[in-house]
C-alpha cells in the first residue's frame, strides 16, 4: 500500500499484467493503465516524491522511457533538472555512454556529457526494476560524468530477480512503491 496525501492508494490496483509478453512465461506489468488513469498517476508520482522528502538531490535521471515520463515528472515536482537516460545513439549532443549486458548480447545507455557537473547528486527513476541491469548501467554512467546517485526509485520491483541486490551492492538506496512476486 502506498499512502497518499489525499488517500490511501494501492498502486498494484493500476497495473496491469499481461502473460506471454514479451515471450512465454513472463508476466508482463503495464503501468500504461497507471499512467492513463489521473489519480493513479498523480498518486505514483505524489508517492516517488515522497519517498524523498528531505533529502537533497541536484537533479533526476529517468531511464528509457517510461522512466522519462515518471522522472520527469518528479523532477518537476522536485524543481529539479531532469536527465534522460537513452539508448545509444538517440542524443543529439557529445554523449557518454555505458554498455551492459542483455540476456543474449549488450546495450548501451547514453547521457548527454554535461548532463551531470561533478559532485551532483542524483535521483535515478525508472518504471520497474527486474535484474537490475540497466539501471546498474545508469548509475555507473552518472558515475562515469562526475556525479553520484543518492537513490534509485521505482514503481515496481520484481525482488526474485535480484536487481535490487545489485545496486545495494554499489551503495545505492533502493526503493520502489510495490513488488510482484515471479517474473
Amino acid at each position: 500500500m502506498v499512502r497518499t496525501e489525499r488517500q490511501h492508494m494501492d498502486i498494484k490496483h493500476f497495473i496491469r499484467t499481461i502473460p506471454d509478453y514479451p515471450k512465454s512465461g513472463i508476466l508482463f506489468r503495464d503501468i500504461t493503465t497507471l499512467l492513463s488513469d489521473p489519480e493513479g498517476f498523480r498518486g505514483a508520482v505524489d508517492a516517488l516524491v515522497k519517498l524523498h522528502t528531505g533529502a537533497k538531490f541536484d537533479k533526476v535521471a529517468g531511464i528509457e522511457a517510461r522512466g522519462f515520463i515518471l522522472g520527469g515528472a518528479v523532477a518537476h515536482q522536485l524543481g529539479l533538472g531532469f536527465i534522460p537516460v537513452r539508448k545509444k545513439g538517440k542524443l543529439p549532443h557529445e554523449t557518454i555512454g555505458q554498455e551492459y549486458d542483455l540476456e543474449y548480447g549488450t546495450d548501451t545507455v547514453e547521457i548527454h556529457k554535461d548532463a551531470v557537473a561533478p559532485g551532483e547528486r542524483v535521483l535515478l527513476i525508472d518504471d520497474l526494476i527486474a535484474t537490475g541491469g540497466t539501471a546498474e548501467a545508469a548509475v555507473k554512467l552518472i558515475v562515469k560524468a562526475g556525479g553520484s546517485v543518492g537513490a534509485a526509485s521505482f514503481v515496481i520491483e520484481l525482488p526474485e530477480l535480484g536487481g535490487r541486490q545489485r545496486l545495494e551492492d554499489l551503495d545505492i538506496e533502493v526503493l520502489s512503491l510495490c513488488s510482484f512476486e515471479g517474473h
